[in-house]
């Protein structure tokens, strides 16, 4: 079984070593020190693959289904479609650590024929806790279900040292509930 992925550009691309390949025909997340397009060298984050026993069609209507983002991003408490047309969508989220909560604006960029979607901050609205975030879901059609490509690149008002390692742990965490979600 051979896996890859393209880069937002559409023309480059990177191949999972045959280890890697493995371990993801066996059922893990794997997790590449690969941010998404247009991050900065200072963001944290990653590119996590992995495959879900559910066909692409069925991963993308969940993934496009912005309000039911609770269900499987870990700390986002609400989701709100703020406007919506059929190149973007504009979305407010909730994100709960601890006692506290904050608020901030992604505007997504929907490809139902690449089954892809990119996102940034609004650079236009408060996002609080945020400095950058960006990435992309790419749903792929794999034996058995999808190959599952999900990039962040994130920056908080935080010191990068203190939440170093957080997000990856984020990519694993939120693929891993999102199989939940559609596997049960």
């Amino acid at each position: 079984m051979a896996f890859g992925f393209a880069a937002a550009s559409g023309t480059a691309s990177v191949d999972l070593s045959v280890d890697q390949q493995r371990r993801v025909a066996a059922g893990e997340v794997v997790v590449l020190d690969i941010l998404p397009p247009g991050a900065t060298t200072s963001a944290g984050g990653g590119t996590a693959i992995a495959l879900v026993r559910a066909a692409p069609e069925r991963v993308w209507s969940v993934l496009v289904d912005y309000r039911g983002h609770p269900r499987y991003y870990p700390r986002v408490v609400s989701a709100e479609v703020v406007e919506a047309d059929a190149q973007h969508a504009l979305v407010r989220y909730e994100v709960g650590i601890g006692p506290f909560s904050f608020g901030f604006y992604m505007i997504k960029y929907p490809d139902p024929v690449r089954r892809r979607i990119d996102w940034h901050l609004d650079p236009n609205r408060p996002n609080n806790f945020f400095r950058e975030n960006s990435g992309y879901w790419q749903v792929e059609p794999a034996e058995g279900g999808s190959l599952v490509i999900y990039a962040i690149a994130v920056r908080t008002i935080v010191p990068g040292f203190l939440t170093h390692g957080a997000e990856r742990q984020s990519l694993v965490d939120t693929i891993k509930k999102l199989r939940k979600l559609l596997e049960d």
